[in-house]
Order: C-alpha cells, then sequence, then structure tokens
C-alpha cells in the first residue's frame, strides 16, 4: 500500500469499526482483517457466489469478520466459522447474531478442533507473509518463517473433504507461491488458478486446490 496513506489508514483501523457490503453489516475490531480495505476477501468472495451454496456444507478456517461466512449463510449453506484469534470469534458471534444467520463458529488453529467430518466448499484466505506471528491479531498475515500455516493446511486437509469438495484459496504475488505449491503437492494436491487480478497494490490469484492422488 502506498507510504502516503498507510499510515492513515493503520489510524483509522486502530479501533472498532462499522463495515456494510449490500445487506450485511460488520463490527470489525482492530485485531481483526478489514475486508473493506483489503482486496482478497472479496475476490474469493466473487468465486464463491458463483455456484450454489443452497444446502452445501461450507468451511472458512480463519474466518475473521465473517464477510464470506455470513453471506454464504444467507444463501443457505450449512456454515463453519473458525479463528484462532479468540476477539475474531467473540466478533463472529456478534455478526451473526446481528445479521440473523446461524453459524457453527469454533476457535481453532486451522482444523486442530473442528470436528471430523467433511464439507462440500472449503473457503481459505491464509496469512501471506513469512514471518512467525507474536500476537492473535498477527495470525491474520504471517504463516510462520517458513510457512508452517500452509504445511499444517495441507497435512490436515484431506480429513476434512471429499472426492468433489471444492476448495478455493486466495493468495498474492507477495506470497512465496513456489512454497505453497510445493507444500500442496508433497501432501497429494495440485494448485490450479482460476482468476486473476492486479490492483494498485498487489496481484491476486485464486487457486482451486484438487487431490493429485
Amino acid at each position: 500500500m502506498g507510504s502516503t496513506w498507510q499510515p492513515l489508514l493503520r489510524k483509522y483501523l486502530s479501533k472498532t469499526r462499522r463495515y456494510r457490503y449490500k445487506n450485511i453489516r460488520l463490527q470489525i475490531p482492530s485485531s481483526v482483517f478489514h475486508p473493506g480495505f483489503f482486496f482478497s476477501t472479496h475476490f474469493l468472495l466473487d468465486q464463491i457466489k458463483q455456484g450454489s451454496l443452497q444446502n452445501k456444507e461450507l468451511l472458512e478456517p480463519g474466518a475473521g469478520s465473517g464477510l464470506i461466512s455470513i453471506y454464504a449463510a444467507q444463501k443457505g449453506a450449512i456454515v463453519t466459522a473458525t479463528d484462532i484469534n479468540p476477539v475474531a470469534i467473540e466478533y463472529l458471534r456478534e455478526n451473526a447474531r446481528a445479521n440473523h444467520v446461524q453459524i457453527d463458529i469454533l476457535r481453532s488453529d486451522l482444523f486442530d478442533e473442528i470436528p471430523v467430518r467433511v464439507f462440500d466448499i472449503v473457503a481459505i484466505n491464509p496469512p501471506y507473509y513469512k514471518k512467525d506471528p507474536g500476537s492473535y491479531s498477527d495470525y491474520a498475515w504471517n504463516c510462520g518463517s517458513n510457512g508452517e500455516y500452509f504445511k499444517k493446511l495441507f497435512s490436515q486437509l484431506r480429513n476434512y473433504i471429499h472426492a468433489e469438495t471444492k476448495i478455493l484459496m486466495v493468495l498474492c504475488d507477495a506470497c512465496d507461491l513456489e512454497m505453497i505449491t510445493e507444500m500442496a503437492g508433497e501432501n497429494g494436491y495440485r494448485m490450479k488458478m482460476v482468476c486473476s487480478k492486479k490492483n494498485m497494490i498487489e496481484k491476486n490469484f485464486v487457486y482451486s486446490i484438487e487431490m493429485s492422488q
């Protein structure tokens, strides 16, 4: 993001803010990723919109403020939303109540606290940057200095999908795409780019993650 307005945005996001997307109203605290100022959430949501959500079992690990989960629940999906950040969990529950949707909300580090079951859709907006998180809010941004987030994601994922599960993940050109692709392959997955789009800050990609064996 540009050096001129980056400090202004940081100051704005230091307080809990209200955000509206169509008929969805959210409260977003400072320690939770704000979907209104960063492109990835909406880019991933645009892909999820393209398929039917009615009666689909959808999982959003790292759901943050819950925009994708709430949208999916409004469209008839059976939604499970998780986050490692306890503040995110508190606001996920509040945002679900405020938007009159039923969502199964769990505090979990990826799949650790999710009972083994299969989902029809998994929507992933992961942390991008290879740094170790030092606080709960950092988990929204930092995947570990050696990509520990992705290593854990791909090692656990198989227990929660079936042959036809649609797994969508949004990434950007600041990610270590080679590392992520290699980790996927080591766990029996291939990553197929569905679409890409460039904005003023970065280039984003949505990948379909498919079982290769």
